[in-house]
C-alpha cells in the first residue's frame, strides 16, 4: 500500500477513535504507525493527530506526585464529621492516584436501560428531556453543597438479569455494543462520566467483565456491580435477593486496577449496590487500591424514614470506603405520606455524607 494510502486510512481511523475517546486503541495505533512508517512521508502529520493520548499519559504520571493529601483528608473529614463511632476513618487508608474523582466531586447519576421505561430515567424519558432533568439535579446539588462540585453521570445497565435462561442459560442479557455507544454519546453531550452496570444473573464477574474491556479501558467509563441479581444459589433473578462476597468485589477492583495500570488511566469508580446486609458478605476483607474508588450505595426504596433507617442499618455499620445513595422518583413516594423524594439538604444529613447520588 502506498504511503499516501496508509496516511489517509490511519488519519480516518485516528479521527474516529478520538471522537469516541478510545484512548488506549489510539495509543496502540500510534505505536503501530510509528513502527511501520517511521521513515515515510507524512509520518509527522499523522503523529500529531495520534500523540495526544501519549502526552496525556505523561502528564498523568507527573500529576501522580502532586496529590494534595491534606485536601483529601479535609474532604474526607467533612463527609464523616458526625461519625461518633470513628469507623469511617478507614476510608483514609489508601490515597488514590491523581485524577481521582472522589472526594473532590460528588457524582450525580441517572440510571437505567434504553430498552426499558421501568428500569430508570435513562429509558423512561426522551433524551433531551432526560438530560435537562439531570442537569437540573446537578445544579440542585451544587447549591446544597458548594464545597464539593457535583458532576453528571450516565449509569447504564450494560448487562441485565433475565427471568428466562437465554443463550448459555445464564439468566442475563448483554446489551449490544451500539447501546453502550449510545450511552457514551449521550454522556458526551453534557460532559458526563459513564458507569456501566452489570447484573450477572447466574454468570460471574469473571466471565462478564472481559466483554466490557473496550469500554472500561476508556478514562471516562467506570463500573457498577449489582449483588441483587447475582444468583449464586441457582434461584432465578427476581425470586430472591442475590449476593456478592468480598471476593467478588475484590476481583472487580483488581480487574479495574489492572486496566488503570495498563493504560495509565485515572482511578476508576466501582459502585456496589446494597440494601440488605446479606447482599454483601465479609465486607471487612474488601481490599482498597489507589487505582479504584469503591462506593457502596444504599439503593433501597421507600419513604424517607425507611430510607434513612436502611442507610443506618446497612451502610453506616459496615464501612468500606465511600458511600452512595439512590433516589427513586416514583417508588419513594408511591406509598406513605411523602409526596416528594428526598432532597439534597436531607440526604446531606446522613452519616457519612453520600458522595455518589443515583436517580432512578
Amino acid at each position: 500500500m502506498a504511503t499516501s494510502e496508509i496516511k489517509s486510512k490511519t488519519m480516518d481511523i485516528a479521527k474516529s477513535l478520538i471522537n469516541q475517546r478510545y484512548w488506549p486503541q489510539l495509543t496502540a495505533l500510534f505505536l503501530l504507525f510509528n513502527f511501520s512508517c517511521s521513515n515515510s512521508e507524512g509520518h509527522s502529520e499523522v503523529a500529531k493527530v495520534l500523540s495526544p493520548p501519549l502526552e496525556m499519559a505523561t502528564q498523568s504520571e507527573e500529576k501522580n506526585i502532586q496529590l494534595d493529601s491534606q485536601d483529601y483528608d479535609r474532604r474526607i473529614d467533612s463527609l464523616v464529621i458526625n461519625d461518633k463511632s470513628g469507623n469511617w476513618s478507614n476510608i483514609k487508608k489508601v490515597y488514590p492516584k491523581t485524577g481521582a474523582l472522589l472526594p473532590f466531586n460528588r457524582v450525580i447519576a441517572y440510571y437505567g436501560n434504553f430498552y426499558s421505561k421501568r428500569m430508570g430515567a435513562l429509558g423512561e424519558y426522551p433524551e433531551d428531556e432526560m438530560l435537562e432533568m439531570l442537569k437540573a439535579e446537578v445544579d440542585k446539588w451544587n447549591i446544597a453543597d458548594s464545597t464539593t462540585e457535583a458532576i453528571p453521570a450516565i449509569h447504564y445497565i450494560a448487562i441485565t438479569a433475565q427471568k428466562s435462561p437465554g443463550k448459555g442459560k445464564k439468566y442475563r442479557l448483554r446489551m449490544p455494543k451500539s447501546q453502550i455507544e449510545k450511552a457514551l454519546s449521550i454522556a458526551k453531550k453534557i460532559n458526563a462520566i459513564v458507569i456501566l452496570d452489570v447484573q450477572v444473573g447466574m454468570s460471574t464477574l469473571q466471565e462478564e467483565l472481559p466483554n466490557l474491556d473496550t469500554f472500561l479501558a476508556m478514562p471516562n467509563v467506570h463500573l457498577g456491580i449489582d449483588p441483587e441479581f447475582s444468583m449464586k444459589t441457582g434461584v432465578r433473578p427476581g425470586h430472591k435477593i442475590g449476593s456478592f462476597d468480598a471476593e467478588d468485589v475484590n476481583f472487580a477492583s483488581k480487574y479495574l486496577a489492572g486496566l488503570v495500570k495498563l493504560y495509565n488511566l485515572p482511578p476508576k469508580l466501582l459502585i456496589v449496590h446494597r440494601f440488605t446486609k446479606p447482599m454483601l458478605t465479609n465486607y471487612e476483607t474488601i481490599e482498597l487500591r489507589p487505582e479504584v474508588q469503591l462506593v457502596v450505595q444504599m439503593d433501597g426504596w421507600g419513604g424517607k424514614a425507611k430510607k434513612r433507617g436502611t442507610y443506618k442499618q446497612v451502610i453506616y455499620p459496615e464501612p468500606v470506603q465511600f458511600s452512595g445513595f439512590k433516589i427513586f422518583y416514583k417508588n419513594d413516594t408511591k406509598k406513605g405520606k411523602d409526596t416528594v423524594e428526598m432532597q439534597p439538604d436531607e440526604v446531606l444529613k446522613l452519616v457519612p455524607k453520600p458522595i455518589y447520588i443515583q436517580y432512578q
